[in-house]
């Protein structure tokens, strides 16, 4: 068994051209933890940003010398530590937490604590596994920052995308009448998930799930004393007019994951997997990505 594995990292960030992959040892996982083979992981907009360096500037990144990309992953364990109740050979999925840290999921291996992970279900592929964790958290997280919808209007934006299309889902759970906000091109996913469709937003919105990160853009759509939830945390508009302004800031919740999972099994949820890549080709992928337009993940594999 080899020693080393392969993961890929920032030093000095300068977009897609900065990533490089460097051997780190590999290590034993520790009480409640367990060690996992990477099968895939999904490139997310926060990927784009870490290597562009925002969170550096920022000051969220401090790392000395490296900084690890990639936040969530499918793959099967290969190691448990003490006090671990996941066998070895399970097929899991999870996300890591934070950003000012030397490792990411954009790597062969991981080691991650066993709360923050869930096993993935039979039926479902561990690539298409590998883009629900930080997506379906992201828009879980969101909605609970909106709370109970209670019959009130939402307006998701970028609702055709891979956060938006889960709030459009999980919201119309809490009660609230969503409409999704995408490109014409996007109306007949939207409407699948049972929500109205627009192309031009116009203000009056009780609510405005921002996950396009419109940002101040998106402020004007909510009535007054009405409520705002982002993505950005840290990076929130200004409130006005009595509005509450909140951000989700995701945090890894296996068990909440486990239900996510099963509800893209059923298909309640959608696993949308753009394109299956090399790891090695990450560069490109954020490439890509960086262009817009693409519905559904860049899966990496190793």
């Amino acid at each position: 068994m080899s020693t080393t594995f392969r993961t890929a990292v920032v030093r000095t960030p300068g977009g897609p051209d900065s990533i490089e992959f460097i051997d780190v040892p590999v290590v034993e996982p520790g009480p409640g933890q367990v060690r996992v083979a990477i099968a895939g992981t999904s490139v997310n907009p926060v990927d784009l940003a870490l290597t562009a360096g925002v969170f550096h500037q920022m000051g969220v990144v401090t790392q000395p010398d490296h900084t690890g990309l990639g936040t969530d992953f499918a793959g099967t364990v290969e190691a448990v530590g003490p006090d671990v109740d996941i066998a070895v050979g399970s097929r899991v999925a999870g996300t890591v937490d934070g950003f000012d840290r030397d490792f990411g999921t954009y790597a062969e291996q991981l080691v991650v604590s066993a709360s923050d992970i869930a096993v993935v279900p039979d039926e479902l592929e561990l690539t298409a596994a590998a883009t629900v964790p930080l997506n379906g958290l992201t828009a879980a997280q969101l909605v609970d920052l909106l709370g109970e919808g209670g019959g009130r209007s939402l307006l998701v934006t970028g609702a055709a995308g891979a956060v938006g299309g889960y709030v459009v889902t999980l919201a119309q759970d809490r009660g609230w009448k969503v409409t999704g906000l995408a490109r014409t091109q996007d109306e007949e996913f939207v409407r699948g998930l049972g929500a109205d469709f627009t192309t031009t937003a116009v203000p009056g919105w009780d609510a405005v799930a921002d996950t396009a990160v419109f940002q101040e853009k998106a402020l004007p759509l909510v009535r007054d004393g009405g409520l705002f939830a982002g993505v950005r945390p840290g990076g929130e508009p200004p409130a006005e007019r009595g509005i509450t302004v909140r951000a989700v800031s995701v945090r890894p919740d296996g068990d909440r994951l486990a239900g996510l999972l099963k509800d893209t099994v059923t298909g309640r949820l959608p696993a949308r997997v753009h394109a299956v890549v090399p790891l090695d080709r990450a560069a490109d992928a954020h490439r890509t990505v960086a262009q817009g337009g693409i519905r559904g993940r860049y899966v990496l594999q190793p």
